[in-house]
């Protein structure tokens, strides 16, 4: 097993920081890194802002609903999807951009700052650190906005913690994840297969949570149940509109 693969097999939430530095170079070194990721068109439609700053980090994790892996964190960076940039680029060219007018120009956005967050977790976690991927964000999208001092046309999709984790952290055991049958699919997809990994991760989940006395920990079902049957981010419609963003064909 390369060491590529091994990393990612074992790659877990890190929540708990030792409040040690991560150092600068090794920020800089994450961020460029990240930044030869894939973007559609090569469009480059994302934009990084990071913060070390304790009192804004602070800000953060209580926007966020008062996380304490966000707050206890040492570098915060929120992911942008940045339609400005290529907005300029657009007019550099004699044209009117048109695409965060439409449902794919969201698409667009929201993929290529999935695949942004997997490539700085995945540099971080190279060099010993932790991550945790925060959506929270978009709880508060205006007051994220106004925070980082975003343009029209720009939107705070989502973020990352960055820290040393803690001996604790490291040895907390991998959750485990559905059966790899309902998960992958050869030629097309499977319904059933997919039901019925429901119900067998739902009890394996049931005897991870005996297995290590973690009686907090929801079942599978129960989490998902607690999340989904509300929609439990209400502000992103009106702050996308706001921003000059839309959702039509």
């Amino acid at each position: 097993m390369n060491h590529i693969i091994k990393q990612l097999s074992s790659r877990k939430s890190i929540r708990q920081f030792t409040g040690e530095n991560v150092k600068s170079e090794d920020l800089e070194l994450i961020i460029r890194t990240a930044q030869r990721c894939p973007t559609s068109i090569n469009g480059q439609q994302i934009s990084l802002v990071y913060t070390k700053d304790k009192a804004t980090i602070k800000k953060i994790a209580e926007l966020c609903g008062g996380q304490p892996q966000i707050a206890t964190s040492d570098v915060f960076i929120t992911i942008v999807v940045d339609f400005n940039r290529t907005a300029f680029a657009v007019e550099q060219a004699g044209e009117t951009q048109l695409i965060e007018k439409s449902a794919e120009g969201v698409l667009v956005g929201a993929v290529d700052a999935g695949i942004m967050l997997n490539a700085i977790q995945v540099a971080a976690e190279s060099l010993g650190y932790g991550t945790t991927a925060i959506g929270a964000i978009r709880s508060a999208p205006e007051s994220m906005i106004k925070l980082l001092g975003l343009p029209p046309q720009t939107f705070p999709i989502v973020a990352t913690t960055i820290g040393v984790p803690t001996k604790e952290a490291l040895e907390a055991p991998l959750k485990p994840r559905v059966p790899i049958n309902s998960f992958s699919f050869e030629d097309t997809y499977s319904d059933i297969k997919v039901k019925d990994g429901v119900i067998a991760y739902e009890k394996q989940m049931k005897q991870f949570r005996e297995d290590h006395n973690m009686d907090y920990l929801q079942s599978y079902c129960e989490q998902t149940a607690n999340y989904y049957k509300n929609i439990y981010s209400r502000k992103i419609a009106k702050n996308y509109k706001s921003q000059g963003f839309e959702f039509k064909d």
